[in-house]
């Protein structure tokens, strides 16, 4: 019998600080940075983020995302015996994050490990535990994307600490006789990492070079445009179909300009497209199972329909997943 993977849970959590333009804009003034809510607005639909309380960490944020798809999966934590997290800000150097989380869920002795492709990652770990559910090295997977990135944001720069927040989403994937992912696409492109960095490494107990988020926004505004399209329809070739069998894009929630241009390569209307960007800002490998559980609990999907999900982020990495709910 052929095996697949389906998703049969999904979950997410934001952390209870939300600050909209207005608040970010104000804490900026008095630090003596420039910006307004129009000025947000217009360069990325963003209107407002979440930030973590200090002492909370990002697996704080995946074990509440991880609890709410386990009960919408109804599962115990026990019966996972896959956990992968992907994250850029993880709890520490080592162990990793998922570790760290699972000894936390409670789902101790099954494989567990980060994923590392910065606002990729959650497509990049969706596709890893595909594919260990297809050989029978797991049967059912915990897939979290969860991210502190105000942890990491300068906020004497105005280009890119407006841009992001935090956040949890999970899935539950489970092996399945009827077809769920249908298809997958993961690329990299290592001559690009200088446009999204965070340029910093901790050596001999201090911290070398700048532990803190640089972009060339218009670099990344370019390349992710392309790459995504690219990404989108080899994924549909490989699954045998056309952008009219799309029902929904969950495409990553970094920019409305981003998304808009993306869903027109692809003939899409916005209508089909899941837009959380405006209330989540940038969440990284958090904003796709966030935006997923955000449509999936209102609603808006439902099962049995097929959703195109693709992420680019530093590295340069890019990458999409079709899948039917």
């Amino acid at each position: 019998m052929t095996i697949y993977s389906r998703i049969t849970g999904t979950g997410s959590y934001l952390p209870p600080n939300r600050l909209s333009n207005a608040d970010l804009v104000a804490q900026l003034a008095a630090q003596g940075v420039d910006t307004s809510d129009d000025w947000i607005v217009e360069r990325t639909g963003i209107r407002a983020r979440h930030f973590a309380a200090p002492g909370v960490f990002s697996s704080d944020l995946g074990l509440e995302a991880a609890r709410r798809a386990l009960q919408a999966a109804g599962l115990e934590a026990q019966a996972i015996d896959l956990i992968i997290v992907a994250t850029s800000t993880p709890d520490m150097v080592f162990p990793s994050t998922a570790c760290i989380l699972q000894n936390k869920l409670g789902a101790n002795g099954c494989a567990a490990f980060d994923v590392q492709a910065v606002c990729s990652g959650f497509v990049y770990a969706l596709t890893i535990a595909d594919a260990m559910i297809k050989t029978g090295a797991a049967t059912k997977a915990l897939v979290i994307g969860a991210e502190v990135f105000s942890r990491i944001l300068d906020f004497k720069d105005r280009t890119t600490c407006v841009l992001f927040g935090d956040g949890a989403g999970a899935v539950v994937l489970e092996a399945s006789s009827t077809p769920g992912i249908l298809a997958s696409d993961l690329h990299a492109d290592g001559k690009h990492v200088g446009i999204l960095c965070v340029p910093g490494h901790v050596s001999g107990g201090g911290v070398l070079g700048e532990p803190l988020l640089r972009m060339d926004g218009q670099a990344v505004f370019k390349l992710a445009v392309g790459v995504l399209d690219e990404a989108a329809r080899a994924t549909l070739a490989k699954a045998g179909k056309t952008e009219a069998d799309i029902d929904w894009l969950i495409p990553h929630q970094a920019n409305i300009r981003i998304m808009q241009s993306t869903a027109r390569k692809l003939k899409l209307s916005m209508d089909k497209v899941v837009v959380t960007v405006d209330q989540h800002g940038n969440t990284s490998a958090a904003s796709i199972p966030l935006a997923l559980d955000s449509a999936v609990r209102s609603g808006k999907i439902k099962p049995g329909e097929t959703l195109m999900l693709e992420g680019v982020g530093g590295g340069f990495t890019w990458g999409a997943v079709l899948l039917t709910l």
